[in-house]
């Protein structure tokens, strides 16, 4: 039976007197108030979004953005009957998207929104994947990539598809074209540059690879395409670096993900798979879907999912266009870059990504000098005090034993708020420099950018 209180006061109602349920499910019924409260209590405890500089995604929307969310709480996108004004939104978006990332045919090529840039590039793969064995291929087919988000090695493993994943040579922090057609073969189903890498925000060289992937077409026959993780990147540089070639511009390029709830400032649970053209996404991995009499085409691995984020986006793509997302950007840009020189001037780091919109994303990443008695993980540490979540962590393959810091700049966050993390990065500092700790990246926690099978 509900609860009934002794008096009005909420945290005297009996549903307060005990901890939350916690194991098997409850016997009992609680007041919403009750329950709300002991829900919304405990989520006290979880870091707070805006100073977490660990995370790419949107922490901050305007108020119609919200009110769009609220309002389309109880739309199910893959309902198109239903729904057909979400799924046109959804239509639009895929035209804008390819038309930003230069398709030759906007209008004509295959694309879908999906719950992130992770499903985006599970897409791309698997129509990598089914293009290639439609042209013959036999066997186990592979990609080569440099270091890469955690999505590409769950795609391997889900799908059976071997990652050559190329190591870090020297001072080197992307995937080095040069490298690349030595790990290709005829079972090479694409390469994956990363523009916008998760671990440093580096671009990699996506022209650079498809010049190397042309000479080894000349000189072996293999046409081998390219699909850009353009999680990060990909709602940047159209707008702060547009002479940057890496998009459509390559014909060897057939595939781009890219996260909306990311650089594209819609709020989270949104990303975007966009083809070459219709050709390049097989009709094996497509589904028609009627609608109000006509059909519409679905490539997800997703079902039901809620509609609010893509039509935030729709929101968002049509309220800044391209002067307002080139005006945000530039100036998020802006911050990043004034967070890069407060740093170097405290001279004890080097800086690895300063937040050059030519080179990389929208953030700053840098190591600690020699010669102290601590390291970036008690930095990491001793910051989490003050509330900011900034993860240390190691280096990719053949660089493991280097660590870095990365701290990216969202739509939200100030050059205020850069200087307040200057001031407490200086205490911390200072605080270390006394009391030298020594933790190890197990010992801190944060998120390293990487992922092992429980079973190898």
């Amino acid at each position: 039976m509900l609860d009934n209180p002794d008096s009005d006061d909420l945290f005297a109602v009996p549903g307060l007197r005990h901890g939350a349920p916690r194991a098997g499910f409850p016997a009992a019924e609680m007041f919403p108030q009750t329950a709300y409260e002991i829900v919304h209590d405990e989520l006290r405890l979880d870091g707070m979004s805006r100073i977490n500089l660990a995370t790419p995604c949107t922490t901050w929307l305007d108020d119609q953005a919200r009110r769009l969310m609220a309002e389309s709480l109880d739309k199910n996108i893959v309902d198109k009957d239903e729904y057909p004004q979400t799924a046109e939104l959804e239509k639009r978006c895929v035209r804008m998207v390819a038309d930003l990332w230069h398709c030759p045919d906007p209008a004509a090529t295959r694309g879908t929104s999906t719950t992130g840039s992770s499903e985006a590039a599970m897409l791309g793969g698997l129509a990598a994947k089914f293009r290639w064995r439609a042209r013959g291929g036999t066997g186990t087919p592979n990609f080569v990539c440099g270091p890469a988000q955690v999505c590409w090695a769950k795609f391997a493993r889900y799908f059976d598809v071997e990652m050559r994943q190329l190591p870090l040579h020297g001072e080197q922090f992307t995937l080095r074209p040069e490298d690349v057609i030595a790990a290709c073969d005829a079972n090479t189903i694409m390469v994956v540059p990363t523009f916008g890498q998760t671990g440093t925000g580096l671009f990699e060289d996506v022209a650079g690879v498809s010049r190397e992937l042309d000479r080894l077409e000349e000189q072996t026959g293999l046409d081998i395409p390219i699909h850009v993780d353009a999680a990060g990147g990909g709602f940047l540089a159209p707008f702060c670096a547009p002479y940057l070639v890496w998009d459509f511009r390559l014909p060897r390029v057939r595939s781009i993900n890219a996260s909306g709830h990311k650089t594209g400032l819609a709020p989270l649970g949104v990303g975007w798979a966009i083809w070459r053209s219709a050709a390049d996404l097989p009709d094996d991995l497509v589904f028609e879907v009627d609608y109000l009499g006509g059909s519409m085409s679905t490539c997800n691995l997703n079902f039901s999912r809620p509609g609010g984020q893509v039509i935030t986006q729709y929101y968002d793509f049509i309220r800044l266009g391209r002067a307002g997302y080139s005006r945000v950007q530039s100036e998020i840009y802006r911050v990043a870059r004034h967070l890069a020189k407060q740093l170097v001037h405290l001279g004890m780091f080097d800086l690895i990504h300063d937040g050059d919109p030519a080179k990389g994303v929208t953030a700053v990443s840098w190591r600690l000098r020699t010669g102290h008695d601590y390291n970036l993980y008690d930095l990491s540490d001793r910051l989490r005090t003050r509330g900011w979540t900034i993860a240390a962590y190691p280096l990719p393959a053949d660089r493991g034993t280097e660590t870095i810091m990365r701290a990216v700049i969202r739509h939200g966050f100030t050059v205020d708020m850069a200087d307040l993390l200057i001031e407490d990065i200086e205490r911390c500092l200072t605080h270390l420099a006394k009391h030298p700790m020594r933790l190890d990246r197990t010992e801190a926690g944060g998120f390293s950018h990487d992922a092992h099978p429980l079973v190898p």
